[in-house]
């Protein structure tokens, strides 16, 4: 993030775009603008997730785990080992960032080192809380480790049932999660998707760039704002906080310093009431923007924590889609289903699609798609759309697709037919 461009608004021009420059340009940041023009190869799993800044995890297992279907979002079909490499040979880490995440490994520092944001989060209080009630036992398990070396959850039996808290986890994990959120124990991999973990220290020893020293805690915001910039590609100012769970909100005022230094650009987007920001290191996208040339060709099916709609606000702002995740509502109170996935395409999003992979049978059930209010069915959405979704199903070992129902009616019949062929 070194290169730097003057303001524009510093020699009287100001930078303007489009409503819709601004949705390409903050997909183009997030890699969903345009189809790859080759195979996706093992290193671009990295690149992918740097150029984000943190892919996040969650266990929901009814498609793909969403850190790799936020890959497939934009890698198209690669091997999910991928990932899971990326960690076991220390290109990544996990952290708590925007959430539990996987980060460039060489940017652990800066996670590291974010005492203001850890000590309010959830998971660093209830980290606390365990240890002060379970001080001797979490002791043992750390000095266990530290002896026998890396260990999983499994790898400690227990005859009875695990407590109602932190998802009715056995002790044991309880405590390892809690070493975890406070520094003491890392990921060192997975397996099957089940951490690994070891000592920090031996964690981070085996990197290819160990951490550096520890960091002020203004350098680390001042790097966290100019780091959430970049992957949002343009954003207001009350949208940065969210993107890796800053506090205190940040203003205008705090980003005005940025802009002064050429780190940022201050930009106005046509209709929106407050100052926009781009990061220097996307001013070659936005002089494309500013020509409304940027053009988007992708179509993909998004995770529900992928960064582009994970904050329901920006997403309504940026591109008009009211999204909610009903995993956690009860099914008759429901509008869509369990693991609705939005669909993106050519630049909009569009609609949401109710998915469940069946990989026993082979079958990629589709419960229902829902197009948004004055989305038009065109031959190309159609293809589109159900290239889309024959991609994701053949992905998932899944090749045979059934759509069940779609809104508008008309739809099912011809996705059908495009899935078929």
């Amino acid at each position: 993030m070194a290169s730097r461009v003057s303001d524009g608004t510093s020699t009287g021009n100001v930078i303007r775009l489009t409503p819709r420059a601004a949705q390409l340009l903050h997909l183009a940041a997030q890699g969903l603008l345009r189809r790859g023009t080759r195979k996706a190869r093992k290193a671009d799993v990295t690149a992918t997730i740097a150029r984000m800044g943190l892919l996040q995890i969650d266990t929901i297992n009814v498609v793909a785990r969403s850190p790799y279907m936020v890959l497939f979002s934009r890698l198209g079909t690669y091997p999910q080992a991928w990932l899971d490499d990326a960690l076991a040979d220390g290109h990544l880490a996990e952290t708590w960032a925007h959430e539990a995440s996987f980060i460039p490994s060489d940017e652990f520092h800066y996670h590291r080192d974010y005492r203001l944001g850890r000590a309010g989060h959830w998971a660093q209080r209830m980290a606390e809380r365990t240890h002060a009630e379970a001080r001797v036992d979490m002791d043992a398990l750390l000095e266990r480790i530290r002896v026998e070396g890396p260990l999983r959850a499994a790898d400690f039996e227990r005859e009875t049932p695990g407590s109602k808290g932190w998802w009715g986890w056995k002790p044991e994990k309880k405590w390892l999660e809690a070493w975890f959120a406070l520094g003491q124990l890392m990921v060192l991999r997975r397996e099957r998707f089940q951490r690994v973990y070891d000592l920090a220290e031996r964690v981070t020893s085996r990197w290819p760039v160990p951490p550096q020293g520890a960091l002020e805690e203004s350098t680390v915001r001042a790097w966290f704002i100019a780091r959430s910039v970049r992957a949002l590609g343009i954003t207001r100012s009350r949208w940065i906080a969210d993107y890796f769970r800053l506090k205190p909100r940040v203003t205008d005022a705090e980003l005005q310093p940025l802009v002064s230094e050429g780190t940022l650009l201050r930009v106005d987007v046509e209709g929106w009431s407050e100052p926009a920001y781009v990061h220097a290191d996307h001013a070659d996208l936005l002089a494309k923007a500013t020509l409304n040339a940027l053009r988007a060709t992708r179509t993909a099916l998004l995770s529900p924590f992928d960064p582009v709609v994970w904050d329901r606000a920006r997403a309504q702002d940026l591109f008009g889609f009211e999204y909610t995740m009903e995993s956690y509502t009860p099914g008759p109170r429901r509008q869509f289903g369990y693991y609705v996935l939005p669909i993106l395409h050519r630049g909009r999003l569009i609609g949401r699609l109710d998915a469940k992979a069946h990989r026993n049978d082979g079958l990629f059930q589709v419960l229902g798609v829902w197009l948004e209010d004055g989305v038009a069915i065109t031959p190309a959405l159609v293809e589109d759309v159900a290239q889309a979704i024959v991609e994701c199903a053949a992905w998932h070992g899944t090749p045979r697709v059934a759509i069940e129902a779609t809104q508008p009616k008309g739809l099912r019949s011809q996705l059908k037919l495009a899935c078929a062929c």
